[in-house]
């Protein structure tokens, strides 16, 4: 959904909001329930700023007004009407950004993708806000990939190659500033072979993607170590999400390679009638997080009704 219909962003606004509604723009067809929750965060957030002054007030009324129309057309959207399934999508993916970020620093792999990552993980984490007060985990993680994105960034500026992973000594950096911004993420002195980002390039996930939102324990300094591929398991009870067709959470083969086990009713489901009883499963399970126990009931009541029956 194309935003030039909004006015202006107010100069006392920008710096704070700007970026933001750069992810969103970015995000409008490749994952409209992103670009709606960072149009949401940055209206909270121009709100606490300025919200007399005539030039603001007509810029958050026009935004207000905007996320009213995409609410309305993404009716079918359930992580936009649903505040669970909601926050469960954006730290999915968020942490998925980081976890490809951090895979690729490791590497050795420094470029724009990697700080352009790392710097978007952590602002889509502190999308999270609007949800309430962040978890341990994910602090730690927003500090460390906004950290991340400033060390790499600088040391690109400087001609000189970052150490890949966490360092021995982080303390004297300002984890809450990167200073950098999606404009000038990286100088002249980009190590060649690698790649000009683009929405297109393959950084950001698709639609519905599986994120694993498991998180690292360690404190981001000095003994802080993010989470490898190797050693994220998935939680599925924090991610409505469907599993994406090809592969289940458990890494079982899914869609048209995959036949379901049989039926204890006799019944012979689909595996998209399966999907649909896990997505339901998922759905009770983080209702149950927050002991919302009448949505939890709502959505067993629907998965048990789809696996003996086979309707909805």
């Amino acid at each position: 959904m194309a935003t030039s219909g909004l006015p202006p962003v107010p100069a006392n606004l920008k710096g704070a909001i700007q970026k933001y509604l750069r992810i969103a723009t970015e995000h409008d067809k490749r994952d409209p329930v992103i670009a709606y929750y960072c149009r949401l965060y940055a209206m909270q957030q121009g709100m606490l700023i300025d919200k007399t002054s005539p030039e603001a007030r007509q810029f958050l009324v026009a935004l207000m007004d905007f996320l009213e129309k995409s609410k309305g057309q993404l009716k079918d959207e359930q992580a936009v009407h649903n505040e669970i399934c909601g926050q469960a999508h954006v730290e999915n993916y968020a942490l998925k950004l980081f976890l490809y970020a951090d895979t690729e620093d490791r590497a050795g792999n420094f470029g724009k993708n990697v700080i352009k990552a790392f710097l978007t993980s952590s602002l889509l984490m502190d999308v999270l806000t609007t949800f309430g007060e962040l978890s341990e985990d994910i602090e730690k993680n927003r500090k460390y990939a906004k950290w991340k994105a400033l060390y790499i960034n600088k040391c690109l500026q400087n001609g000189e190659t970052p150490m890949a992973g966490p360092l021995p000594e982080e303390g004297d950096e300002d984890l809450e500033s990167p200073g950098i911004g999606f404009e000038n993420v990286t100088g002249p002195n980009v190590p060649p072979g690698h790649m000009t980002f683009s929405t297109d390039s393959g950084l950001y996930p698709a639609p519905g993607a599986y994120a694993p939102p498991s998180t690292p324990q360690d404190p981001p300094r000095n003994d802080y170590q993010p989470p490898s591929a190797a050693s994220i398991q998935p939680n599925p009870e924090k991610n409505p999400q469907p599993t994406p067709r090809g592969l289940s959470a458990q890494g079982a083969v899914t869609g048209s390679d995959w036949t379901p086990p049989p039926n204890p009713a006799g019944l012979k489901l689909s595996p998209e009638q399966f999907q649909k009883g896990i997505k339901y499963c998922k759905f009770a399970s983080s209702a149950m997080q927050y002991e919302d126990a009448n949505t939890a009931i709502e959505n067993l009541t629907k998965a048990l009704k789809l696996l003996t029956t086979g309707k909805e």
